[in-house]
């Protein structure tokens, strides 16, 4: 019995004796969208550099173009240069810089 005893004493404080784990490093979490392109200014941009952000066709490049100059991304929509769908799908590619 005492032998027992003593297992279960020793299994005891090896169980809660030991050194902590150290926890396994964490991956880092991919990047976003928006931290992988470059955003495009809507006033500065060529076509060609419009027409690579996508849902951006050469059509809506031109309207964009003739529409400078924005205040803001959100122009694009009040301007009603593209729709609502599209200005989802561009908003985190583009921006509007003001000239000094």
């Amino acid at each position: 019995m005492a032998s027992i005893l003593g297992a279960a004493i020793m299994a005891a404080t090896f169980s809660f004796g030991q050194a902590p784990q150290p926890k396994p490093a964490k991956e880092k979490a991919p990047a976003t969208n928006a931290a992988k392109h470059e955003l495009v200014d809507l006033n500065s941009a060529t076509k060609e550099e419009l027409v690579a952000v996508p849902g951006i066709g050469e059509a809506y490049a031109d309207k964009i173009i003739a529409g400078r100059p924005y205040k803001s991304k959100s122009e694009l929509k009040s301007k009603k240069i593209v729709p609502a769908g599209t200005y989802d799908k561009i908003a985190s590619h583009v921006i509007a810089k003001q000239t000094k």
